[in-house]
Formats: C-alpha cells, sequence, structure tokens
C-alpha cells in the first residue's frame, strides 16, 4: 500500500494518521500537490494529494473517501466513524467542520501567498480566517477536558479531522488557539504524544 502525500496537507496527514491507527503498514512517497505536480496527476487526475494505492493496484483519492475505505476494510468496532445511526451523523458533522476548516484555511492561505500583492483582496482572507475560526470555536464548546477523546469514549474522526484543523489554523493562519482556543489546544497537544500522531509528524 503506497500514501501520496506529504504529511504537511492536513488532508494526507488525516490519511496517515488513520493508517497508523489500524495498524496497516504502508509506504509513503512524499509528493507535494504543487511542486510535484504531474506526479501526482498520475494518482490523481485532479493533481490534489492524497491518493492511496492499494496492494492490487487500485488507486483512492479524497481524505474522506480514503478514510471510508480504511475503516470499511481495517476498522471493525474500532472504526473511526461509526457504522451508523446518531454516533455516525454526530462524528461526520465534527469532521465536516473540521475539514471544511481546512478547506478555507489552504484558500485563505493561497491567496495571501500566491497573488500579487496588488491583487490581494483581505477581505476575503478575512472572511476565510473568520469561518475557520468559527468551526474551531463550535469544536472548542463541545470539549470535556477530562475525556481522552471528543466522543464515543475513543478515538473517531473527530478527532482526526479536529487535530489537523487546529494544526493548520495554529501554523498556516496563526490563530492563536492557545489563547482563543484553549480547550482545542490542550486537546491536540494530547493527540499529539499518542503513537498515530507522533509517527506522522511532517
Amino acid at each position: 500500500m503506497l500514501l501520496i502525500g506529504v504529511n504537511r496537507s492536513p488532508y494526507t496527514r488525516r490519511v496517515a494518521i488513520t493508517l497508523a491507527a489500524h495498524g496497516v503498514a504502508y509506504e509513503q512517497r512524499c509528493l507535494s500537490g504543487f511542486g510535484d505536480r504531474e506526479e501526482v496527476r498520475r494518482h490523481n487526475p485532479l493533481g490534489r494529494i492524497p491518493s492511496l494505492v492499494l496492494d492490487d493496484g487500485e488507486t483512492l483519492i479524497d481524505s474522506g473517501a480514503i478514510v471510508d475505505y480504511l475503516d470499511e476494510r481495517y476498522g471493525g468496532e474500532r472504526a473511526t466513524v461509526p457504522k451508523a445511526g446518531a454516533e455516525r451523523r454526530a462524528v461526520l458533522r465534527v469532521a465536516a467542520l473540521m475539514m471544511g476548516a481546512c478547506d478555507k484555511g489552504l484558500q485563505a492561505a493561497y491567496h495571501r501567498n500566491h497573488t500579487p500583492v496588488e491583487k490581494l483582496h483581505p477581505p476575503w482572507i478575512d472572511d476565510c480566517v473568520a469561518q475557520v475560526r468559527g468551526a474551531l470555536l463550535a469544536v472548542e464548546a463541545m470539549i470535556d477536558p477530562s475525556a481522552p477523546y471528543l466522543m464515543l469514549g475513543r478515538l473517531t474522526q473527530a478527532d482526526i479531522a479536529a487535530f489537523v484543523a487546529e494544526r493548520l489554523a495554529r501554523f498556516g493562519l496563526n490563530v492563536d488557539t492557545a489563547t482563543d482556543m484553549p480547550r482545542l489546544h490542550a486537546h491536540v497537544r494530547k493527540l499529539a504524544e499518542r503513537p498515530a500522531f507522533r509517527s506522522t509528524d511532517p
């Protein structure tokens, strides 16, 4: 099994953490969607990371679809997204909020870093950052500091997505999560010490 992508990407890191959490052995080819566009396109016509190449040669794209496959194939009763019902919807809601925050955060960072100065539109950046902050604050309000995980008493995609979103906000957008979302910041720091998170640090 081959993971295509760099773990600086929150989407690739999400998949790498899930692979590690399920104890799945894999190789990784650290390609960037920007610097290695042509090679990335050989695996995903969109030119986006991650892709996961299975042992039989089938290639999966999109972090959500890849996570779904990994849960189906390896998760069993410890799937990172429950199979059905209210618990499934609750986990998917948080994951959608957090991956949406990643989308908006990367849009803001891309505009800021790749647009000529005379064409920058600060209100667009500010709006994206406000959306990121709103999503993070919604998850902040859910956190019980005494609980090891966000929900269900075990690791789910809610934790994994919150982890990658908080890190992107902190390092990519300079959001002061320690001050503005202290429970989320502390939760991410605890998760960072767990093997699946530590072993995938970029």
